[in-house]
Order: structure tokens, then sequence, then C-alpha cells
């Protein structure tokens, strides 16, 4: 007699401070690029849905932004919000740390989440270590500091290292449930989202430092006529000063934004893309509620 496993299906959130590697973690899991990466702060400010699905499970993966613990300005408080909602109303929490890097912020992030939501410590960047053994005081150190987490993952999102446990250990805590999404389903955002996204990540990469946080993109048009894509966009920031560093010399920095951005739209949507980035200054943008709303913030 043949006893068949009950399919488990649920959402996952995935949150954790900035930088730990949280969207190259649901990249990963994925095998696609779904969140823009970037070594900045700040790189995800939206909820970006990702779907795994896999004979005995489907996992509805939800990237968020991280918790901030400093400079808390109404564009900060927002992505909190959006990040502790995203943690509220998944099944499960899988919360990112570095391994070599848990902090007291790190305790902070713990004790925002939700009591009745299980959630899982996946370790991040163990191929860091010099030996795989030097996990092992981390985890008893983390262990006793939160004694509430359902399992401890030592992981490497950049490399694969143990992510079948992670998805294993995911999958044991979801609910027995039917699939949300079609098995061909990878994402419910519009190309139009991922347009602003590649742009952003581009701004992130070419910029570093320089870019002012006070900055976003928004699509203003996003026209297709059979396999062309015509895309008009704004990289908006808060001051005058700012405008010169995205234009760069001669122009020569937006030129190579737009260009890098076109190029992995045209991977991405399988078509090609005209696309027109201008930069605008609207003074304010980041403190406003109204302007945080229109620009697509939760």
């Amino acid at each position: 007699m043949s006893t068949q496993v009950p399919f488990r299906c649920g959402h996952v959130a995935i949150v954790g401070r900035p930088n730990t590697g949280k969207s190259t973690l649901l990249n990963r899991l994925v095998g696609q690029m779904v969140s823009i990466t970037a070594d900045r702060a700040q790189t995800t400010r939206h909820r970006v849905l990702a779907v795994l699905t896999r004979s005995d499970a489907q996992l509805v993966l939800i990237d968020s932004p991280g918790y901030q613990t400093r400079q808390l300005n109404p564009l900060n408080q927002l992505l909190n919000r959006t990040a502790q909602s995203t943690a509220r109303d998944a099944d499960v929490v899988v919360v990112v740390a570095q391994v070599n890097g848990w902090t007291a912020a790190e305790d902070e992030v713990l004790k925002l989440l939700p009591p009745e939501v299980p959630a899982i410590l996946a370790l991040n960047k163990v191929d860091t270590l010099r030996s795989r053994n030097d996990v092992l005081p981390i985890i008893a150190k983390v262990a006793e500091r939160a004694p509430g987490l359902k399992a401890i993952v030592p992981i490497s999102a950049r490399t694969g290292l143990n992510l079948d446990e992670l998805v294993s250990t995911i999958i044991g805590e979801l609910p027995v449930a039917p699939p949300i999404y079609d098995e061909d389903t990878l994402t419910d955002r519009p190309e139009r989202f991922f347009a602003s996204e590649l742009i952003r990540e581009k701004l992130f990469r070419l910029l570093g430092e320089e870019l002012p946080y006070e900055s976003t993109v928004v699509i203003d048009s996003f026209e297709v006529e059979g396999n062309l894509r015509r895309i008009t966009a704004s990289i908006v920031v808060e001051r005058r000063a700012h405008k010169p560093m995205i234009l760069g010399k001669g122009g020569e920095r937006i030129k190579r934004i737009a260009s890098e951005a076109r190029q992995d739209m045209e991977k991405m949507f399988g078509g090609k893309v005209f696309l027109t980035v201008w930069v605008q200054v609207r003074g304010g943008w980041s403190k406003d509620a109204a302007h945080l709303r229109s620009y697509g913030y939760e």
C-alpha cells in the first residue's frame, strides 16, 4: 500500500536587515533574476513575489525591504511597515542574516517578527568562513539568543550551498494546501515594474555611494508593439545638486545607465526595447505620503 505525500503550499516571507543577501537568495531559489541586487542598503523597496513549484510543494516567496534600524525618515518607516506586514501575512518567515555579522540589530529584527508565524534563520555567506566547522559555535550562540526559531540553516545564497536543506525545512512548516499559482508562474509583477527596477539597479551599481537615497524611478510610458517595447522613464531626485551626479560629464553616465538597463530588459522581456531616461527634480518626494503612494510604495 503506497502513501502519497500531501502537497504543501504557502507564503514564505524573506526578511532581515539590509545587505544580508535576501534578494540573492530569492533569485537563487527560483533560478532567475526576479529581485534586483546591489551592495547597498535600500536596494529592495517593494514586495517582490516569486514562485517555486516542486512536485511536493509550492513556495510563494516574498522578498521584502531590509529592516531599517537607523535613519527612520518617512520612506524608511514605510519600508519597515512593508517588511513587517510581509512577515505578518506569511505562513513561514525566513530571516536572513550574515554568518559573521550577528549584532544587536539582528536581535531587534527577531523582536519584530510575529510570534504566531514559524521562523527559520538562514545564516548566509558560510562560504566566507575558513572552515565549515566555524559555523557551529555561531549556531549555538544564535540558538541561545533566539530560542523561538524553528531551525537554523547555514547557507550560501551566492553558491547555492545548503539551499536544498533550507527548502526542505521551509516545506516542513508549510500548511497542507493546493497550489496557489499555475506551475509555470514565476512572479505576479508586470513588465512595467521590472523595467523600473532594472533602471534602479543600474543606478545602485554605477553610482555606488554617490547615489542619493532620495532617488527613485518612475515609468512614464510603457507601450508594446508586437515584440517591441517603447519605454520612457524618469529618475526622480530631491535636489538640483543630485541631477549632475546622475547625468555625468556630457551625459555619459545616464547614457550608460540607460544602455545597460535596456540590454537587461531585452533579455528579460525577450524582445527589442527602445528606452528613454530623464532626470527630474521633485523636492521632498521621499517625505510626502502622497508622492510615496504615487510612486508605487506600499
